[in-house]
């Protein structure tokens, strides 16, 4: 039981994530994915050579892309 409360906590704490974890969290494809970096719909943060997407940043893309489709 410790280990998922660490797991928890560690996680409330993630402020970005890669593009492909990004992807796996919204359950969307690589298209979708390149999609929406390449247009800009989905901002990313460069740190170095390593892309990054806050998780504002992709809560943000999902609400708009609920609110396109009209649900």
């Amino acid at each position: 039981m410790t280990d998922a409360i660490e797991i928890i906590n560690q996680a409330s704490q993630i402020v970005a994530v890669s593009p492909n974890e990004a992807a796996r969290l919204c359950s969307i494809g690589r298209t979708t994915r390149y999609a929406a970096l390449s247009s800009g719909e989905l901002k990313i943060v460069k740190i170095g050579t390593r892309l990054l997407i806050t998780l504002v940043a992709l809560r943000d893309w999902l609400k708009r892309k609920d609110f396109l489709s009209g649900e």
